[in-house]
This record gives C-alpha cells, structure tokens and sequence, in this order.
C-alpha cells in the first residue's frame, strides 16, 4: 500500500459512497486509477466491507466485555458481531477482551444486549459506555 492507496481509503473512510471521478479529482489521478486500485484492495481485504452510518436516534453504546483467561477471544467475537444490533466488534487490549459498539432502538435494547453478553458462560464482566455523540475523523 502506497500513499496514493492511503489518500483514496481516506476518503472513502468519510464517505463510501463518493465517486471514483471525485476521488480522482481530489487526489489528482485519473478514474480508471481510483477504480483499479479499490478493486485491487478489496480483493486483497484491505478494504472488508463498505458500510452505512445513521442517524436513526437510536441509542448507541460501547459494551466492554472481558472474558475468561482460557477463552479464544476471536470465537466469542464471531458469536456476537452476528447480534443484530451490533456494529462493530473490537478484540482489544487493556482491562476488556472485546468491545461491542452497538445501535439499538432504546435503552431497553442495550440492556438487552448486555444481558445476553452476560448469559455467555465465558463473559466475566461487562462495561457500558453510552455514546452521546459522534464525528468523523
């Protein structure tokens, strides 16, 4: 990956919808160049998946969630990023294992979640953290 790739994943970052002619424009290469080089980081996963942000005014939360020492982390994340509700989940370092960012459509429903993350026999412990606002970097 190379600067140019850098610039173009930048951009998509903030928006994934944005024409490859845009892209082109602003980074100062031609179209074909933009198209080429998506393609080529999609097939190589550098690019996972193209993605939606909301404004639905749900409620949206980071649950932490640590668990046992003798857990496979990467198992009980693959169990959870199939919850509904969840976005995004973090394998992560420090006093959590994973983290959970989910958008629900109340309260109600993240205490949902956090119930259903404490049922699991390898949850310890759980965290939440409400997210009261948000920007793109």
């Amino acid at each position: 990956m190379d600067e140019l790739d850098r610039e173009i994943l930048n951009i998509l970052r903030r928006d994934a919808r944005t024409p490859y002619t845009e892209i082109a424009e602003e980074v100062g290469t031609s179209e074909g160049t933009v198209r080429n080089r998506v393609e080529r980081m999609t097939g190589d996963d550098v690019i996972e998946r193209f993605t939606v942000a909301t404004r639905t005014g749900n409620v949206k939360a980071m649950i932490e969630i640590g668990v046992a020492m003798d857990v496979e982390t990467t198992q009980i994340s693959e169990r959870m990023a199939d919850w509904t509700e969840v976005d995004f989940v973090w394998q992560v370092s420090g006093e959590e294992d994973v983290v959970l960012v989910v958008d629900c459509a109340d309260t109600q429903g993240v205490n949902d979640l956090i119930t259903q993350a404490r049922e699991m026999e390898e949850v310890v412990s759980t965290k939440t953290r409400l997210i009261l606002d948000e920007r793109l970097g």
